[in-house]
């Protein structure tokens, strides 16, 4: 389908047009591109809030909690008034009223292996917010087999780390390549048990929507075969090789 950018579009979108790397050809591919996010939290909500206000053409939402007061704090596209409500039923919303040119579908199910097929399908890059390692390797596994593009983030205290996959490209190693365990304690990397500055989430969210709209422009360079980690803390960015085994 041949995309066109009316006035409308030309006007909310004329600051990254105007960019040499974008332009009109970029923002028709950010126009038509869908995105899947697992897990509505404090790196899914600024990587989906980033990536609508950039244009997506559709967002997939996976998350099957509700708010809670302890999520306010990181969770960027909540607030008091949302405690107890199904977090991508409020994220939708909020979404929608951001860019009402972009199409949300939300599923309200904690991923497994009987619905990440049926989730997946009709997605071309996947972003990892999710909170454990059973899920991400269930998510890393499944974009393997499906030549599928990943994008993984984790926080904990002031610390975050960020993976990009192309899986089209049979020389990317995979998260498993990374954390070479077969089983990994949750309490690695997770700010339930450690804590979490929510500045880091936001940085780290924000991040992944940025290595997302990079691959569907096709420009710049993304994390191949390399882990970022985010030093907060002490404002230390680095950036560690690994290979495919």
């Amino acid at each position: 389908m041949k995309i066109r950018l009316d006035k409308s579009q030309i006007e909310r979108f004329s600051r990254q047009l105007v960019l040499k790397n974008i332009g009109a050809k970029g923002q028709k591919r950010i126009l038509s591109s869908k995105v899947l996010i697992v897990g509505v939290g404090g790196l899914g909500c600024p990587a989906a809030e980033n990536l609508v206000r950039a244009g997506i053409g559709t967002i997939g939402l996976v998350d099957n909690d509700v708010v809670n007061l302890s999520n306010i704090h990181r969770q960027s596209l909540f607030n008091s008034k949302d405690i107890k409500k199904l977090k991508v039923s409020v994220a939708a919303q909020k979404l929608k009223e951001i860019n009402p040119l972009t199409k949300i579908k939300t599923y309200r199910s904690r991923l497994n292996k009987n619905n990440i097929k049926n989730i997946f399908k009709d997605y071309e890059i996947i972003i990892d917010g999710s909170d454990n390692f059973k899920t991400k390797f269930l998510i890393n596994d499944f974009c393997v087999k499906m030549k599928k593009k990943l994008i993984s983030g984790a926080i904990s205290k002031f610390d975050g780390h960020i993976f990009t996959f192309d899986f089209k490209n049979k020389k990317t190693a995979s998260l498993k390549n990374f954390y070479q365990e077969k089983e990994i304690s949750d309490d690695v990397l997770n700010c339930e048990f450690d804590g979490v500055l929510g500045t880091t989430a936001t940085i780290v969210g924000t991040t992944q929507a940025n290595e997302a709209l990079k691959m569907i422009m096709e420009i710049g360079q993304n994390l191949k075969n390399q882990i970022l980690i985010i030093d907060l803390l002490n404002l230390n960015f680095k950036k560690i090789k690994f290979k495919k085994r």
